[in-house]
C-alpha cells in the first residue's frame, strides 16, 4: 500500500485548511481581475481513485478545460485544475468582456485561451503559495499548460508518472461564488498529484504524524 493510501483524516483536514487559505488569496486576485466580489471556498478534500477522478469530470470522454502545471522545489509533483466547458466559458466571457465567447466554437480565441491559462495560474499559484507558507518548503509552479480535451486524455498526461506507484490522487474541490449576481456556485477540481515521497516531506514539515 502506498503512502497516499494511508493518509488519515487529520492529513486531509490540514490540506483543507491550507486550501481554504489559498482559496481566499485566489478570490482576492479574481475579485480584482473581474472587478467584482468573488468568494471561494474548499468544501472538501478527499482521496479518490483514478476512475473516480474521471467520473467527477463526467467520464473519460467528457470534454473539459484543464490547466496542467508541474510543482517544482522541495516537494515536487503535478497539479491539474479542471472546469466543465460551460463554466470555463462563463469565466472567460467575464474576463475578456466578450459575451459571445464559447469553448464550443472553433477556432478558439487566443486572448480567451490566455485568460483561462491565467485563471488556472492564479488559482494554482494561490494554493501553492499557502502550502509553501505553512510548510516553509520551497514550492513554485511551472508555466501552466492549457488543454481543451477529453477528461481521459488530460488526466492520463498528468497521471503518467504517478500511475507507476499509486492508483489514487488527492482532489481539492473548489467552489467559486459570484456574490454580486448571486449565481449558482461554479465547482472546479484541483487534482494534487505528488511525486513519490513528496507527501512525507510536506507532512513532516508540518509536524503531522505520517500514519494513524
Amino acid at each position: 500500500m502506498s503512502f497516499i493510501e494511508k493518509i488519515s483524516s487529520m492529513h486531509l483536514d490540514v490540506l483543507k485548511e491550507i486550501g481554504n487559505i489559498g482559496a481566499g488569496h485566489a478570490a482576492t486576485s479574481l475579485s480584482k481581475l473581474l472587478n467584482k466580489k468573488i468568494d471561494m471556498q474548499v468544501p472538501d478534500v478527499r482521496i479518490v481513485s483514478f476512475d473516480e477522478m474521471m467520473n467527477m469530470m463526467g467520464g473519460a470522454d467528457h470534454v473539459v478545460a484543464g490547466v496542467f502545471l508541474r510543482i517544482e522545489g522541495d516537494a515536487p509533483g503535478s497539479m491539474i485544475f479542471v472546469l466543465p466547458i460551460q463554466q470555463a466559458s462563463q469565466f472567460i466571457r467575464e474576463m475578456i468582456g466578450d459575451d459571445s465567447f464559447s469553448f464550443d466554437t472553433l477556432p478558439h480565441n487566443e486572448i480567451a485561451l490566455s485568460a483561462y491559462q491565467e485563471l488556472g495560474n492564479i488559482l494554482s499559484g494561490s494554493y501553492l503559495s499557502s502550502l509553501s507558507d505553512f510548510t516553509n518548503l520551497s514550492l513554485y509552479p511551472s508555466v501552466p499548460a492549457l488543454s481543451i480535451d477529453m477528461a481521459g486524455a488530460i488526466m492520463s498526461y498528468g497521471l503518467l508518472e504517478l500511475s507507476h506507484v499509486s492508483d489514487y490522487a488527492i482532489v481539492i474541490n473548489t467552489a467559486l461564488n459570484d456574490e454580486v449576481e448571486n449565481k449558482e456556485a461554479v465547482m472546479g477540481h484541483f487534482f494534487l498529484l505528488p511525486d513519490p515521497d513528496s507527501f512525507q516531506t510536506i507532512f513532516q514539515s508540518l509536524g503531522v504524524p505520517q500514519y494513524d
